[in-house]
């Protein structure tokens, strides 16, 4: 199977773009005319709308949240340090 049998129109199948991936030369050199994929896919537009997932904004204020991070990490690396497991807030031994 080579690219020009492949009808442009038609959909590609799994068996399809098995056999062109291993006809494929890994060593071929890239063509003259090839896109980044970071730039082909910039083209396309964003993949999912921003009402589905909204860009993340960080808010100020948040100075009490990093040291409680750090003891609640810190705990349950602690406890898995000692051989316990604490699934379902259970504390037991592993």
């Amino acid at each position: 199977m080579t690219a020009e049998s492949v009808d442009p129109g038609g959909s590609l199948t799994d068996a399809d773009l098995t056999a062109l991936a291993l006809a494929a030369d890994p060593d071929a050199p890239i063509a003259e005319g090839a896109v980044p994929i970071g730039i082909h896919l910039a083209q396309m537009g964003a993949s999912l709308p921003l009402w589905y997932m909204p860009p993340v904004a960080r808010h100020g204020g948040s100075r009490w949240k990093t040291p409680f991070v750090i003891a609640v990490v810190s705990a349950f690396l602690l406890i898995d340090l000692m051989g316990l497991c604490n699934t379902y807030g259970i504390l037991s031994l592993a």
